[in-house]
């Protein structure tokens, strides 16, 4: 299974939020029952440094997760383009996988 590509906009000074649905094979939904998730943004692909998001697992069983990153950590975002994504973990095999990646604008704020 590829990375699904979705892009994001981040408001700086702001808390943000994006849900996914995982899916598996035929489009039905994974069961993320025995993975744990993380997922960061950079700069670019070869940045050495990252911002974490956190990952709250919304339905394990219908492959819902959320990434937030509070007002705090988005102010600390330069404005401009940035890239993302998603890995998550079978905590049994350990076999990792890209579900979601792309390309995150971090818009700037005034208040």
């Amino acid at each position: 299974m590829a990375a699904i590509p979705i892009n994001l906009i981040v408001e700086q000074k702001a808390d943000f939020e994006a849900t996914f649905t995982i899916s598996g094979a035929n489009n039905v939904a994974l069961d993320l029952t025995t993975f744990s998730a993380a997922a960061k943004i950079k700069k670019n692909y070869t940045s050495s440094t990252s911002t974490n998001f956190a990952v709250v697992f919304l339905d394990r069983t219908a492959g819902r997760l959320k990434l937030t990153m509070d007002s705090f950590n988005t102010s600390m975002l330069k404005e401009g383009r940035y890239v993302y994504d998603i890995v998550i973990t079978n905590t049994v095999s350990g076999a990792k996988r890209r579900v979601v990646e792309g390309q995150i604008t971090v818009t700037p704020g005034v208040t």
